[in-house]
């Protein structure tokens, strides 16, 4: 067994429930959802055997974070932070607010997070932009990019740019929205002040949308805020951040492309990205795209935004499997 640093959430959670009792277990179990009565059940017929040492460790751990929750539920943030830190000293302190505020703020607005994504747009598509970028910044990055998605035109940009702009909502102004959204929302937000929204989380689900949606959003932003724009996309990694790759990079994704989607990415690119794919292919594959180029006529954009969407979408989830990096500016530089 790792040690407690190097442990998942699951696999504490799983140490905690089979060390509470079975009628203790049981309790807990009745106020999972299905699926994490799944998980939790394969991970404790997982656990190997653990010394008592860590047992300790992990309880305590959880001892601790229930005592975190409980005093800034009773006292808010600024009590919680005072006696906190003076049974725990500053550091571990805030270690523990931060990660019951994260706990505390996933509370709210549960109801949509699990509700498909239609039922979402139905609720909220005639709401006031700030509405909007509020349910937004409390939902799943994929649910939010659909929505998006499907809003007006001229609301997109509006919701994003409020998203992004957004630092805190205080709890009764959660609560009015939930109750009058959904009277079905049952969480409460217990925090004085929650963290939504924001540069990170709009980036995230801009690399989500469609491209035709993406590139709309940031036109219009641009016209109304450039210095957000280049936050957000310093956040992201959108097509023409291909030049920003190193030649292995390029070289590792292009293996994973479809020859359609290289040729019509490649007609609807600058003639500086083409560059940089050329000279990272081989030189059969070149030829063989640039012919089907010559082919490819009255190519819709529509279809470019999508091929270069998929792309990207390779290079993604190759980033996530450790299977290349992209850099960014200002981000740690990379030694081989």
């Amino acid at each position: 067994m790792p040690d407690i640093e190097e442990m998942t959430s699951l696999q504490k959670a799983a140490i905690v429930i089979t060390s509470i009792g079975a009628d203790n277990a049981a309790n807990v179990y009745k106020r999972l959802s299905d699926e994490d009565v799944e998980r939790l059940t394969f991970e404790v017929s997982s656990l190997p055997y653990i010394e008592i040492e860590k047992v300790d460790e992990v309880l305590n751990e959880f001892y601790e974070l229930c005592l975190t929750q409980k005093v800034i539920t009773e006292g808010g943030i600024d009590y919680a932070r005072d006696v906190l830190e003076k049974a725990y000293g500053p550091e571990m302190a805030q270690k523990l607010m931060e990660r019951v505020s994260k706990s505390m703020q996933s509370k709210a607005f549960e109801f949509v997070r699990k509700s498909d994504y239609k039922n979402l747009l139905a609720i909220i598509q005639n709401e006031h932009p700030q509405t909007i970028a509020l349910v937004l910044s409390y939902v799943s990055s994929e649910q939010a990019s659909h929505v998006l998605q499907e809003l007006p035109k001229e609301k997109r940009v509006e919701v994003v740019e409020r998203i992004a702009k957004m630092e805190s909502a205080s709890p009764d102004t959660v609560k009015s929205i939930e109750s009058t959204l959904e009277r079905k929302f049952a969480a409460v937000v217990s925090m004085d002040l929650t963290e939504v929204g924001g540069i990170n989380y709009v980036a995230d689900v801009l690399n989500k949308v469609d491209r035709g949606t993406e590139k709309y959003i940031f036109d219009e932003l641009s016209a109304r805020d450039p210095s957000l724009v280049e936050e957000i996309k310093k956040k992201m990694f959108v097509f023409e951040d291909i030049l920003t790759l190193d030649s292995m990079s390029i070289q590792r994704f292009i293996r994973d492309v479809e020859t359609k989607d290289l040729a019509v990415a490649i007609k609807g690119s600058n003639a500086e990205v083409a560059a940089t794919l050329y000279a990272n292919m081989p030189q059969r594959m070149q030829e063989s795209i640039q012919q089907e180029i010559e082919y490819l006529h009255n190519v819709r954009m529509r279809d470019v935004d999508e091929a270069q969407q998929r792309i990207v979408g390779i290079i993604r989830h190759l980033e996530e499997e450790g299977e290349l990096v992209i850099g960014k500016s200002g981000e740690d530089e990379i030694i081989a």
